[in-house]
C-alpha cells in the first residue's frame, strides 16, 4: 500500500527549524530569535501549480524592540524535496513601540525654528504667494514679461496672496501687538489715531502699521490699528492739585456776640 503524499502545507508547517535558521542568520545572534509563535498561510493564486506559501513567526529578543517579531516566509512547490526561504523581516506587533509618522519638513517647522545659517526654501505651490504678473503660461519665458513682473512686484517675481495677507493679519491680531493684549485694553487710545503710527503700504494700511515711538513697548514692531499703549500721542497728563483742603471754617460759628 502506497503512503499518502505529504501536502505542501504540512511540509511548510514542519519546517520550523528551517525558518528559525533563516531568522538567526538575518538577526546575527541566536539569542535575538525567541520562541515560535505560530504560522499564517499566505494567499497563492494557483496552489496546485505554484505551490503553497507559509509564514512562521518568532518572538524578537532584540533590546528596544518590545512587541516586535520575526516573520519568515517559506514556499514549497509540490514535488520538491526542500522548502525555499522567500523573506525574513522584523515586524511590529499591536503593542510595539513605533516611531511617529513621518511629516514633511514644511509641516513640521514652527515659528522660531529658523536660526543663523539656516535656509528655509519656499515651495512652488505655497498658497501665501502669487506671481506679481499674471499672463499666459508662455510669458514666463518672455524677457519683456519678466521685466513687467519685476516692475509690478517692485523687484519681486512673487508677492503675497490674499490668503497670505489674511493669515498675517489674523496672526498679528491675536499676538502681543494686537487688540487683545493687556496693555491695549488699558490704553488711553488706539494706534489708529496715534501720531507715532507709520501705516503699512498696500491693502492692509488701514489695519496695520509700525510703531515709531521710542518710549513705547511696541517701538519698531508691526501693530494693529486697534492696538494701543500708554504712550499714545494724544494722551494728556492731568495735573495733580496739591492745594491743601482746610476744614476749619473762616467764621467762628461756635460763639455769639451780645448786643
Amino acid at each position: 500500500m502506497t503512503a499518502p503524499e505529504t501536502s505542501s502545507v504540512d511540509v511548510l508547517t514542519a519546517a520550523v527549524e528551517t525558518a528559525r535558521t533563516a531568522a538567526v542568520e538575518v538577526a546575527g545572534l541566536a539569542a535575538e530569535v525567541g520562541e515560535h509563535l505560530g504560522t499564517s498561510r499566505e494567499a497563492v493564486p494557483d496552489p496546485a501549480v505554484l505551490g503553497e506559501v507559509l509564514t512562521h513567526t518568532f518572538a524578537a529578543q532584540l533590546p528596544g524592540y518590545v512587541g516586535w517579531h520575526w516573520a519568515v516566509t517559506l514556499a514549497h512547490v509540490p514535488g520538491d524535496e526542500h522548502v525555499t526561504v522567500d523573506e525574513v523581516v522584523l515586524l511590529p506587533g499591536e503593542d510595539a513601540l513605533l516611531a511617529p509618522s513621518w511629516v514633511p519638513w514644511h509641516e513640521r517647522i514652527r515659528p522660531g525654528d529658523l536660526s543663523v545659517g539656516d535656509v528655509l526654501p519656499v515651495t512652488e505651490d505655497d498658497p501665501r504667494l502669487v506671481p506679481s504678473y499674471l499672463a499666459d503660461d508662455d510669458s514666463a519665458a518672455d524677457p519683456a514679461g519678466m521685466v513687467v513682473a519685476q516692475e509690478i512686484g517692485i523687484g519681486r517675481e512673487r508677492v503675497l496672496s490674499a490668503e497670505g495677507r489674511r493669515e498675517a493679519l489674523a496672526r498679528w491680531s491675536t499676538g502681543e501687538w494686537g487688540p487683545t493684549a493687556a496693555i491695549a485694553r488699558h490704553a488711553p487710545g488706539s494706534c489708529g489715531d496715534c501720531a507715532f503710527l507709520m501705516p503699512l503700504a498696500g491693502s492692509l494700511r488701514l489695519e496695520l502699521g509700525v510703531c515709531a515711538n521710542a518710549y513705547a513697548p511696541s517701538d519698531g514692531h508691526v501693530v494693529t490699528t486697534d492696538h494701543g499703549c500708554g504712550a499714545h500721542s494724544e494722551a494728556s497728563v492731568v495735573p495733580v492739585d496739591t492745594t491743601e483742603i482746610t476744614n476749619i471754617p473762616l467764621y467762628d460759628t461756635q460763639a455769639y456776640d451780645s448786643l
